[in-house]
């Protein structure tokens, strides 16, 4: 059913993602986007993402971000909730608000902007 939907309802892939503090190539690496979505509406693209935010440099390096959450891809704003974390970030909740700022539909690439509020123990 996959390859005749056009939602590609039942598609799965890993993800692997820098995380930068901008969205220029060039921009800083923080960390990487790591986990796995699935397209998981027949009628649009909405996609369960379940993935961690692993910070890689300054005073986050080692913590993380856990996803988990429905993301319609093609609304303007999107809404995930955060459910956990790790390190700095040690009983994380919270929501990662994404907006596309720049997507190819020929390549599938995508640019997008995540706005994260967090709520955490402090040790």
């Amino acid at each position: 059913m996959t390859t005749k939907s056009p939602t590609f309802f039942g598609s799965v892939a890993m993800i692997d993602d820098p995380l930068t503090v901008g969205p220029e190539p060039n921009s800083t690496i923080v960390g990487r986007a790591q986990g796995i979505y699935g397209s998981a509406d027949q009628s649009e693209a909405g996609l369960l993402m379940t993935y961690n935010i692993v910070f890689t440099t300054g005073k986050y390096n080692g913590s993380t971000l856990s996803v988990l959450g429905r993301n319609p891809v093609f609304n303007q704003y999107r809404e995930m909730p955060i459910v956990g974390g790790s390190g700095v970030f040690r009983l994380a909740q919270g929501i990662a608000t994404a907006k596309t700022y720049w997507f190819n539909l020929t390549s599938g690439d995508a640019v997008v902007e995540y706005n994260v509020m967090v709520l955490h123990y402090s040790h």
